[in-house]
C-alpha cells in the first residue's frame, strides 16, 4: 500500500487512472528521463559536440531496468542533487568511452521541465480524447431530450420552464470550449527545455541554440527559441485549463446531485451491480459519482493554484516553485484523469424521468415570465412587474383571480399567455450547439498529439 491514499492499494482508483500512472510512475518518469538524456546526446553527436559511438552507447543502456535503482535513490539522498544519483547510476552500466558524454552542459531544471513537455503532451493527449467522448454522449443527449420540459431552477428555485436538452446543450457547449482551449494551446505548451546554468547557453557557445533545436526535435518537442527556466506561465496556464475542466465536470455532477433529490427525483446514477450506499439505510441510492466529481474538482483547484504560484520567480532559476510543480503538476492531471472517466461513467448511464420533470414545470407560478411579458406591453415593464408581485406575495388570491380582480386582463387573456412553455428558443439553442459541435468534429483531429 502506499503512504498516500492517492497510490493506495485500496482507493487509487479515486484519485487517478492507470493509464495516467504509466506517465507519472516513478520507473516510467526516470524512464523518460534517460531518454531526454539518450536525445541530448544524439542531438551533441549531430553536430560533432561527443562522439556518435558514445550517444548510441548511451541510448543502448539508458533503461531503467538496467539501473541499480536502490543505488540510484542512495546516490539521490547523499548529494542532495535530483539528478546525479540517475546520473552516476548511468555511468555505472556504460562502457567507459562513454562515461563522460552523458549529461554534458545540461542541469537539472532541463531535463525536468523537457519531461514536463512530454507529460503535457501525453496528458492533454487523454484529455482530449475523453473530453471529446464525453462531448458526443453529451450531444447525444441534448439532442434526444431537446423537447423535454423541465424547470429551470435560479437561486435552488424553481423559475421558468426550459427543456433538458437545452441544459445538456449548455455543458456540450463548455466542454467544446475546453476542447479549444486544448487545440489553441498545444503550441504553446509543447516545448523541451535546454538553457544550462542560467539560460544563456554558454555551455555550447555559437551551437547551443541549433542543438535545442535539435535536442527538442530528438524527443518529440517543439523549440521555444528561447530558456524558460524562470517562465513558469506555460505549466500554470495548462494546470488553470485542466481545473477548468475538472469544474464543468463538477458542475455537471452537482447539476445530477441536486436533481437526484428524491423530492425532486427528475435524475439519477446508473446503480452498478454490487454498489451499496449505506450499510445502515439500505433504501438510499447516494450519488456517488456526481459528489467525487465535486471532490475532485477541490483539489484540482488547489494543485492549480500551486501552478500558478510558480510564475512569479525570482532571477534566472528559482527552485521554490518550480520544484512545488513536481508535486502539484501530476496531481492536478492525475485528478483531471479521474474525473473524466467518472463523467464518462455518469453521464452513459444516466437515468433521466421526463415525467417527473413535466410534472414539476406544470406547479403554479412558472409560467410567471410570459405573463410579466403580456401585462408589459399593456401597463409598461415596471408597473406590471410590481402587480405581479403584489398579487402573487400580497394578495394571496392567485394569479390569474388577482389580476382579473384588477381589471388588467381577462382569464381567457390570461390562461393563453400560460397555456405551454415558452421554450422553443431553449429548443432552438440546443440546435445551434449541436450544429458548432458536429462542424467542429468533422474538421478537427480525433488525436491531439
Amino acid at each position: 500500500m502506499g503512504t498516500r491514499l492517492s497510490s493506495s492499494t485500496l482507493y487509487a482508483h479515486l484519485w487517478g487512472t492507470r493509464e495516467l500512472d504509466a506517465v507519472f510512475d516513478e520507473r516510467a518518469m526516470l524512464q523518460s528521463w534517460l531518454d531526454i538524456l539518450t536525445g541530448l546526446a544524439r542531438a551533441q553527436a549531430q553536430l560533432a559536440l561527443v562522439p556518435p559511438d558514445a550517444a548510441e552507447a548511451i541510448a543502448g543502456a539508458a533503461r531503467v531496468e538496467s539501473l541499480d535503482l536502490s543505488y540510484v535513490a542512495e546516490e539521490t539522498r547523499r548529494t542532495s542533487h535530483s539528478t546525479l544519483g540517475l546520473i552516476r547510476g548511468l555511468l555505472r552500466v556504460l562502457p567507459e568511452h562513454a562515461r563522460e558524454h552523458v549529461y554534458v552542459g545540461a542541469t537539472v531544471q532541463d531535463v525536468t521541465d523537457t519531461w514536463f513537455g512530454i507529460v503535457l503532451r501525453e496528458v492533454g493527449s487523454v484529455v482530449w480524447r475523453d473530453l471529446r467522448a464525453l462531448e458526443a454522449l453529451l450531444l447525444d443527449l441534448a439532442a434526444a431530450h431537446r423537447d423535454t420540459v423541465m424547470a429551470g431552477r435560479t437561486h435552488g428555485q424553481p423559475g421558468a420552464p426550459i427543456t433538458f436538452g437545452f441544459k445538456v446543450a449548455s455543458w456540450a457547449d463548455e466542454v467544446r470550449r475546453h476542447l479549444s482551449r486544448l487545440a489553441e494551446g498545444r503550441g504553446r505548451w509543447l516545448v523541451g527545455q535546454l538553457g544550462g546554468a542560467v539560460g544563456a547557453l554558454a555551455f555550447f557557445g555559437p551551437a547551443g541554440p541549433e542543438l535545442r533545436r535539435r535536442f527538442c526535435a530528438e524527443v518529440g518537442l517543439a523549440d521555444p527559441g528561447i530558456s524558460w527556466l524562470t517562465s513558469r506561465d506555460r505549466i500554470a496556464e495548462f494546470g488553470g485549463v485542466l481545473a477548468t475542466v475538472c469544474c464543468t465536470l463538477s458542475r455537471i455532477g452537482t447539476e445530477v446531485y441536486e436533481l437526484a433529490r428524491p423530492e425532486i427525483g427528475e435524475l439519477a446514477e446508473a446503480a452498478p451491480p454490487g454498489a451499496v450506499s449505506s450499510i445502515t439505510m439500505p433504501h438510499k441510492r447516494n450519488p456517488e459519482c456526481s459528489e467525487h466529481l465535486d471532490t475532485l474538482a477541490r483539489l484540482a483547484r488547489s494543485s492549480a493554484g500551486v501552478l500558478l504560484e510558480g510564475v512569479v520567480a525570482s532571477h534566472e532559476r528559482d527552485g521554490r516553485g518550480w520544484k512545488a510543480e513536481w508535486i502539484a503538476l501530476p496531481e492536478v492531471c492525475q485528478l483531471t484523469g479521474a474525473a473524466l472517466q467518472l463523467a464518462l461513467r455518469l453521464i452513459d448511464g444516466l437515468e433521466v424521468d421526463a415525467a417527473a420533470m413535466a410534472r414539476n414545470a406544470s406547479r403554479g407560478g412558472l409560467a410567471s415570465e410570459r405573463v410579466l411579458a403580456g401585462l408589459s406591453a399593456r401597463l409598461g415593464k415596471h408597473r406590471a412587474q410590481q402587480l405581479l408581485h403584489e398579487v402573487l406575495r400580497v394578495g394571496g388570491e392567485g394569479l390569474v383571480a388577482g389580476l382579473v380582480a384588477r381589471g388588467v386582463a381577462g382569464e381567457a387573456e390570461l390562461r393563453s399567455w400560460m397555456s405551454g412553455p415558452a421554450v422553443d428558443a431553449a429548443a432552438a439553442m440546443v440546435d445551434t450547439v449541436l450544429s458548432r459541435a458536429s462542424g467542429a468534429r468533422a474538421t478537427e483531429p480525433e488525436r491531439w498529439a
